[in-house]
């Protein structure tokens, strides 16, 4: 804790109000947190910027943070400290979160030791941060939520993306039939080479039709959707028998027709990683570390920023066109 003490104040972003991009401010002078028990303090060399940071930034989440606050949850960086009663890490050693109670886009960020996890060395500090939050949400989606099974077929709808190349990844290595669907050429490249058995660019008009004619008269047994607002309708129709449509991206209303549902007895199932109860989140922690371990899981690093573009990252990721892998903040 001495350490941390000589260096009292940091670079942080805060937002001081919700509001468009701009308000994310970045700051030299906020104090660095202190580890109390069962927390760790970490310096943060890379932080994950996922696309729920943008809407709760905006106010139109359903959880407010009290103002101000410090957006993101994924970091990967060295433990500087520890705090009483922790005592599976120490200082020095490499880590990634799946959350963090001071906020990541800073230079040190305390987090309750139960939501860190040990980065093997054969992944970097940038690969770390694009682990958390899109592979815990991919697992919930496809085996918690979504009950995949070997076997069966999964269409990722918008899977270039960080959830997305997480969920083409770990649905292959475990057995199932990966379709996937990204806006650009190169994108439909990582994912191919990410997982995907077959890719289309859902910028062609006639892209369902093509994924219809893969998956032959008994469709698709589950669509992980991360743009919910635009491809529920469509997901519906290209959906086999109790098929499942895992909804975990959403920007807005669409109007579907329920009967689509009624003459496959398919489900429409949301997914939030907030929600998830602590057994849960340690069995996706188990699947992840296992599959660093196995070599399966290699998180895909898109667009880097430096924290005084901070602002920039949070425009990119809604309105860039076609994602490639994570997006990150290096510090």
């Amino acid at each position: 804790v001495a350490m941390a003490a000589t260096r009292s104040v940091m670079r942080a972003v805060r937002v001081f109000e919700f509001g468009g991009p701009e308000v994310l401010k970045l700051q030299s002078d906020v104090l660095v947190p202190v580890p109390k028990e069962n927390q760790v303090l970490i310096k943060v060399h890379a932080c994950g910027v996922n696309p729920v940071d943008t809407y709760i930034r905006s106010g139109t989440y359903a959880r407010k943070p009290a103002l101000p606050y410090t957006p993101g949850s994924d970091v990967a960086g060295v433990i500087e400290s520890v705090g009483e009663h922790v005592t599976a890490f120490k200082k020095g050693d490499r880590v990634f979160t799946l959350e963090t109670l001071s906020g990541g886009y800073a230079e040190y960020a305390v987090a309750a030791a139960s939501r860190v996890f040990p980065l093997p060395d054969k992944l970097d500090f940038r690969q770390g941060a694009a682990i958390g939050v899109p592979y815990f949400t991919a697992y919930r989606a496809l085996f918690q939520k979504g009950c995949a099974k070997a076997g069966e077929s999964v269409l990722v709808h918008g899977a270039s993306g960080g959830v997305g190349l997480a969920a083409c990844q770990i649905a292959r290595a475990c057995g199932l039939k990966v379709l996937g669907t990204a806006g650009t050429e190169e994108g439909m490249n990582v994912i191919l080479r990410n997982g995907a058995h077959q890719a289309f660019n859902h910028r062609d008009p006639n892209y369902t039709e093509r994924i219809k004619a893969c998956t032959g008269p008994g469709g698709v047994d589950i669509i992980i959707e991360m743009l919910s607002n635009v491809n529920l309708d469509a997901d519906l129709q290209l959906l086999s028998c109790a098929g499942r449509v895992m909804v975990v991206g959403c920007r807005g209303r669409i109007e579907i027709n329920p009967r689509d549902t009624m003459s496959k007895e398919s489900s429409i199932i949301g997914v939030s990683l907030f929600l998830a109860t602590e057994e849960e989140r340690s069995e996706c922690a188990t699947a992840v570390l296992d599959g660093i371990e196995a070599g399966w899981l290699k998180p895909v690093v898109g667009l880097e920023y430096p924290l005084e573009k901070v602002a920039k990252a949070h425009e990119d990721i809604i309105y860039s066109s076609g994602a490639r892998g994570k997006m990150v903040l290096l510090l």
